[in-house]
């Protein structure tokens, strides 16, 4: 298929945080993330794998906890849901749901921060073998 000027490419997710500090260790410590800025700028690349998560200071915006359903900023793809919720379980990450197998094909499981933001992560049943 060939690209066109108006293709979108690579992207990362962007997160209000009140707590930058806080945020980025939880995602290198809980998730294993990378952290890749240097501090001091109000913001925090976090990475991991092909997954860009951009954390800004912003600590007089409305908490994620707050928002209910609109907490979820991410759906992650992974090969293997139960390694990676072993993973994070291991490392002290806030899972709230654990693996399920769910009618479209996917096993998913529910991770959290500790502000509320809520990413999904998904594995493709089909291509089980």
């Amino acid at each position: 298929m060939p690209e066109f000027p108006t293709d979108l490419r690579a992207f990362s997710f962007v997160l209000a945080v009140p707590d930058l500090e806080r945020s980025a260790a939880y995602f290198r410590d809980a998730l294993g993330f990378q952290l890749a800025w240097p501090e001091g700028t109000g913001w925090q690349l976090v990475s991991r794998g092909a997954v860009r998560i951009m954390l800004g200071h912003c600590p007089d915006a409305i908490a994620p906890a707050d928002i209910g359903d609109h907490s979820y900023f991410g759906y992650l793809n992974i090969d293997d849901a139960d390694a990676l919720h072993n993973e994070f379980v291991g490392r002290g990450a806030i899972v709230l749901q654990p693996p399920t197998d769910r009618p479209h094909g996917m096993r998913e499981f529910v991770v959290a921060t500790p502000d509320g933001h809520r990413m999904m992560i998904g594995q493709d049943l089909s291509a089980v073998r």
